[in-house]
């Protein structure tokens, strides 16, 4: 095929007949549009004067989403063995090429979907702007198909699809290896290819005249009167003249509308009585319209109809779960629906749809470390259920159209779902009230007074309601929600189940001076991983390390530190070590009286610190665990300095430097507790079970981290440091001695060693517990914020 052929095949449609070009079968998925395929053909096979970026387009069930279905059907190489490809125009076949790439932007934000690419092609970048570039710059060009462009974002009132199109469409179709095609809303199409060099980018619009294809939705409506493929036996579905008559009729009513002509043919035939093939000048000419002609033939009150499908059109997510059917219809409505309801199925039918999903619940997993992919995101398969949707968007968009207080029914729906809560335990609402509740609320432009509740913040999904906050007005966020937008990207890169969002929040709230949030959720049944003891917000942190102040015995013989801020001391620190060159019963004496501290290495200068003078002694016999140990040493290099902070409670401590002792290694080791850590994440592990009893992830680098034989964590970032208490694990209990004969040493099994390295080590094998493999949990978390 010359140049000159191809645009003029894809330029004219008039040789299509009954959807299809002269002699040729009709697409079976599709049954027409033969001069669009034959354009998307030659886009396939990037033939010379073929656009690299094709954008298609057209109003609201136009058919888009069916034409990319049976063109991606003749694409996959596996698929075209099951199309008769011998019967079809050899111009709308493309070679046969491996498939290209689909990503689904249904129900995903922006980086989401970018990171879905990233995935698909193996991608090495560690942000979400380094994607494309690192795409563009790939040796052999990539093909990406991209439907349902409107479709995309968790929440519908956000506006992800302009976000889409902005952030990930416009600069790959502008990467010059990257061949796109594109499901695009008709308003965000010119975006996608307004950059673009003249002829490298074209747009397609299924309602203009050239690629309408009339002939094609005739042929389209005729197939579905067909009895012999399943349409009842009625004498204007079984006369084939009858049939062709009546889907011209309907086609041209339709004006174009597959999805228009498709909801008229189902409400004939569910109703087949009463209607008069002869007179079709009733037949909608809109989806609108559809429903109003479907409710007066049924004798139905149209506004009736309306209200019946008010909450699945209003719905988010995959669906409406169906026991909420009921309960949102009387919402909407102000009165009791449930008998039109339960007599309404021949009425709402030709517009609904069921879907049985999986039912999940949330686990009860604490760290996203360990176990399978679903235990890691916080779910587990428990079944499936039915949800509820509408077959078409439009159909939703002509619903909402017809409510005369759309805001007003979505506040009805927020309140319905608020109350179905158990007693407000959100570990008991349902998935979708859970979920979802946050995207009515922010509808009905009440969404900051719903944001007080810590509970909500730990069992929500954290993509969607990190979503609808994100769509509010910051300055109208009360403290508590501003604590969980700053946390939220830490909840949606790790795919952190409940509890370890929970935790994640409770250290949050300690950081923002949130006291009475953090212990809410400790109130919540839990089981939270720690208890943040302090935090404390100090510029320029470099690290950290654990020890203890000698204090004053009972009889007063020995002088205590001077101590500011007050706080807790501890009643014994026994796994302290005395400092090396002390061995008498009064050192001994000093140190199980000691005070425990924390040593934070800052920039000279910080308020309450101290330098270390060269050559100071006192910092203990051992070398620490992964990177604050050396602290004071590395204050003593100048420089920088050290600020002393109690461990167990607020409150920094004035005291010589020099005084400090750090535990011993041989406290350290026998200690229940080890810490491992990556750069911006840690884990804390049961040293005899050889399991992970807590995870720590950070928005930013760790400066600093340490951990008490005690089992207190002290992490720190450029930003700041804090305090985490670890419960400590039960002692395994030793072996029955067998018979009457005495345990010995040999049958005590020692500790596990965990080692804790000063970065992040090469992964091991999982199944070495001496060695556990520090990796990221889960690959990049639904939101993909790897940054």
């Amino acid at each position: 095929m010359g140049d000159e052929e191809f645009m003029n095949a894809s330029d004219d449609a008039s040789d299509e007949e009954h959807g299809g070009a002269v002699g040729y079968a009709p697409h079976p998925h599709i049954g027409g549009r033969t001069a669009v395929l034959r354009a998307l053909a030659a886009w396939r096979m990037q033939w010379p004067g073929a656009p690299r970026v094709v954008v298609l387009t057209g109003s609201p069930g136009s058919g888009r989403s069916r034409l990319v279905t049976g063109f991606l059907m003749l694409c996959d190489p596996e698929y075209r063995k099951q199309l008769p490809l011998d019967d079809l125009d050899p111009t709308i076949v493309p070679p046969d090429l491996p498939a290209p790439a689909v990503p689904d932007p249904r129900g995903l934000t922006a980086d989401q979907f970018l990171w879905t690419i990233a995935d698909h092609y193996g991608l090495g970048a560690a942000r979400t702007s380094d994607i494309v570039p690192e795409l563009a710059a790939a040796a052999d060009p990539v093909t990406i198909v991209v439907p349902d462009v409107d479709r995309a974002g968790p929440v519908r009132a956000t506006e992800e699809p302009a976000r889409l199109v902005r952030d990930v469409l416009k600069p790959l179709a502008a990467a010059g290896t990257v061949q796109l095609l594109a499901d695009v809303p008709r308003e965000l199409t010119a975006e996608v290819i307004e950059s673009l060099p003249a002829g490298q980018g074209q747009v397609i619009d299924l309602d203009e005249p050239r690629w309408a294809d009339p002939a094609g939705l005739v042929l389209q409506v005729e197939t579905s009167l067909d009895p012999r493929l399943g349409a009842p036996a009625l004498p204007y579905t079984e006369d084939p003249g009858a049939r062709r008559a009546l889907a011209e009729a309907v086609a041209e009513r339709a004006d174009g509308s597959r999805l228009t002509a498709q909801l008229a043919v189902q409400c004939i035939l569910m109703r087949p009585e009463g209607f008069d093939p002869a007179d079709t000048s009733g037949l909608p000419t809109n989806v609108g319209e559809v429903l109003d002609w479907h409710a007066q033939r049924l004798g139905a009150d149209p506004q009736t109809l309306r209200l019946m499908l008010a909450a699945p059109a209003l719905a988010e997510g995959e669906g409406l779960p169906i026991e909420l059917w009921g309960p949102l219809a009387n919402a909407v409505a102000g009165r009791d629906m449930s008998r039109e309801i339960a007599d309404g199925m021949l009425l709402a039918g030709p517009f609904v749809q069921p879907v049985e999903v999986q039912a999940p619940t949330q686990a009860s997993v604490q760290t996203p470390v360990q176990g399978s992919p679903t235990e890691q995101a916080g779910e587990e398969a428990t079944g499936s259920r039915t949800l509820l949707r509408l077959v078409h968007p439009a159909v939703a968009d002509a619903v909402r159209a017809g409510l005369a207080d759309v805001r007003g029914a979505q506040t009805r729906i927020a309140m319905a779902l608020l109350e179905a809560v158990p007693q407000q335990d959100w570990s008991r609402a349902d998935p979708y009230v859970r979920d979802h509740l946050a995207a009515h609320t922010l509808a009905a432009g009440l969404l900051p007074q719903l944001l007080t509740d810590p509970a909500l913040f730990a069992h929500a999904d954290p993509v969607t309601l990190r979503a609808a906050v994100e769509a509010v007005p910051y300055d109208t966020l009360g403290a508590p929600a501003r604590t969980y937008l700053r946390t939220a990207p830490l909840l949606t890169r790790s795919q952190a189940p409940v509890a370890m969002r929970a935790a994640l929040l409770e250290t949050a709230f300690v950081e923002d001076g949130l006291g009475p949030y953090a212990d809410a959720l400790h109130a919540l049944d839990l089981d939270l991983p720690w208890r943040t003891l302090w935090s404390m917000s100090l510029p320029g942190v470099t690290g950290v390390t654990v020890g203890s102040l000698p204090q004053a015995p009972a009889d007063g013989a020995a002088a205590a530190p001077g101590r500011t801020g007050g706080g807790q001391e501890s009643d014994a620190s026994s796994g302290a070590a005395s400092n090396s060159d002390a061995g008498s019963s009064g050192a001994s004496a000093a140190a199980s009286a000691a005070l425990p501290v924390a040593v934070v290495l800052v920039p000279e200068g910080t308020p309450g610190s101290r330098a270390v003078p060269s050559g100071s002694a006192g910092t203990g016999d051992g070398a620490g665990t992964d990177n604050g140990a050396e602290a004071i040493n590395g204050a003593r290099a100048g420089g920088t300095a050290v600020l002393i902070h109690q461990l167990l409670g607020p409150g920094t401590v004035d005291a010589d430097p020099a005084l400090i002792l750090r535990p011993s290694e041989d406290a350290r080791a026998a200690a229940p507790l080890a810490l491992s850590r990556g750069a911006d994440y840690l884990r804390v592990w049961d040293r005899q079970r050889r399991t992970v009893v807590a995870a720590l992830i950070s928005d930013t680098p760790f400066t600093g981290a340490d951990l008490s034989p005690e089992g207190v964590l002290v992490v720190a970032t450029a930003r700041g440091v804090k305090a985490l208490r670890i419960p400590l694990p039960e002692p395994v209990p030793l072996p029955e001695p067998p018979g009457d004969t005495a345990a010995t040493d040999a049958s005590v099994p020692a500790p596990a060693s965990i080692p804790a390295p000063a970065s992040a080590p090469a992964p091991a094998a999982p199944s070495d517990p001496d060695h556990p493999a520090d990796t990221p949990a889960g690959p990049h978390g639904r939101e993909g914020d790897r940054s």
